[in-house]
């Protein structure tokens, strides 16, 4: 299996270098790279390296039950592994799966105080509601302060682009031609089309993509992707109080059904008929956190601020990985989107999932803007106002964002299509692949 090369491995060597007195938590979904990266970047920038897995080595945990300095969490350690090295200001202690064991969280508080050794912890699902048989794995208290959480996700489109052999100046040259307004020379705009299309497909998830890197081949491609969605249920079935986890698969399973709608407004009545938000949000809240779905709030005003105008009752739910959506919707579905021919409500509930998936990886919080004329798929705070992002499949009229830039308090606003880079008064229009390059305001 080839290596891939990810960012989060320069987020890594930048909090090396500039932590205070923190231990570093990574969350994210199962089958992301988490592990992998985190193992890389143990070995290549620390004389001594120390993992620890909490499912494959659970004897560990009772390293965390007694004392929880650190003299005491390094001397259990190494009763049970002789061979570990402790080196001052030379050690990584990678501390995985962590949802297994209830007190590492509490232990970082006193590991960050200590500053001899450097902490990193991974594990997925954290955070959530464990059932009523596992409240033992729920921690005392977390080390507020001392903790400092980063969220990672399956593979960026930039990242697909490097594993398919693209060099990070050829995408900043791209870049220049969203800075400038340029279109970009037809056969690398048609080129890069294809390659968003292709990620569309394929999705982030790191087992997919290094597959397909090496063999081309769609249907190992789709089969890997419905073994991860099994993984996703079955991990539901594993950790979800026993009585949320039908609602929680039924909501699960509904996210596909509801983004294929015209109107992609996430509903309780398309998980079951009648159902309501008393019966369902808890089970909402448990795909967010378990990050197996991503959250778009609505919105209701277009000022800055947009944080304190959102609009509790209505949001949207997209797959945290825009190539097991695809999964979903079969072989079919994804020969129409490669090859540009899909048509229905199917197409743009694909289009906009992968614009959130590229908003999220880029720290873009999801914002959707609902009022009683008007309803657009991204609303985005930029350093000169707030702006409106309309996903357009290929291309189309563009009624609620005219609408919304006869605003002057909006800027401008971006039309992401299936066409090139144009202006036409205060509407940009965008080829998809660009909206890697929108970013929030800094």
């Amino acid at each position: 299996m080839i290596e891939l090369k990810r960012q989060f491995y320069d987020f890594l060597v930048g909090w090396k270098a500039d932590k205070k007195r923190e231990c570093l938590l990574v969350k994210g979904a199962r089958q992301i790279g988490k592990t992998f990266i985190i193992e890389k970047f143990g070995r290549e920038n620390y004389e001594s390296f120390i993992e620890i897995n909490f499912i494959e080595e659970p004897e560990f945990a009772s390293v965390f039950d007694g004392a929880l300095d650190a003299d005491s969490i390094c001397s259990g350690i190494s009763a049970i592994r002789p061979d570990v090295r402790f080196i001052p200001g030379r050690t990584l202690i990678f501390l995985d799966e962590i949802q297994e064991c209830r007190d590492v969280r509490t232990a970082f508080k006193f590991l960050a105080l200590d500053g001899r050794y450097d902490v990193v912890a991974s594990g997925s699902l954290l955070g959530i509601k464990y059932k009523r048989k596992r409240k033992d794995k729920e921690p005392k208290s977390v080390s507020v302060g001392f903790e400092r959480q980063v969220t990672m996700h399956s593979l960026s489109f930039e990242e697909f682009l490097w594993a398919k052999g693209y060099q990070p100046l050829q995408i900043e040259q791209l870049r220049e031609y969203f800075i400038r307004r340029e279109p970009v020379p037809e056969v690398v705009n048609e080129k890069f089309h294809a390659l968003m299309r292709e990620y569309a497909v394929v999705g982030g998830m790191p087992e997919v993509v290094s597959g397909y890197i090496e063999n081309r081949h769609f249907g190992d491609v789709q089969r890997t992707q419905e073994k991860i969605l099994v993984a996703y249920i079955d991990d539901i079935h594993k950790y979800a109080d026993a009585v949320d986890v039908p609602k929680i698969e039924r909501c699960f399973r509904a996210m596909p059904l509801i983004l294929a709608k015209e109107n992609r407004k996430f509903k309780y009545s398309e998980v079951e008929k009648g159902a309501t938000a008393r019966k369902y949000l808890s089970s909402v809240d448990w795909l967010k956190d378990s990050s197996l779905a991503s959250f778009a709030e609505c919105v209701n005003v277009a000022l800055p601020g947009l944080a304190g105008y959102v609009k509790e009752e209505w949001f949207k739910l997209y797959l945290s990985d825009v190539g097991l959506l695809c999964a979903s919707y079969g072989m079919l579905t994804k020969r129409q989107v490669l090859d540009g021919s899909i048509k229905g409500t199917v197409k743009g509930g694909i289009y906009e999932n992968l614009v959130a998936g590229v908003f999220v990886r880029s720290g873009i919080p999801l914002r959707y803007y609902r009022n009683d004329e008007v309803e657009m798929e991204f609303v985005v705070e930029a350093n000169d106002g707030v702006v409106p992002v309309e996903v357009k499949a290929q291309t189309g009229r563009t009624l609620s964002l005219d609408k919304m830039l006869a605003d002057d308090s909006i800027p401008y606003g971006y039309k992401l299509t299936g066409g090139n880079v144009g202006v036409s008064g205060k509407k940009v229009t965008l080829p998809h692949y660009m909206a890697m390059f929108i970013q929030q305001a800094k």
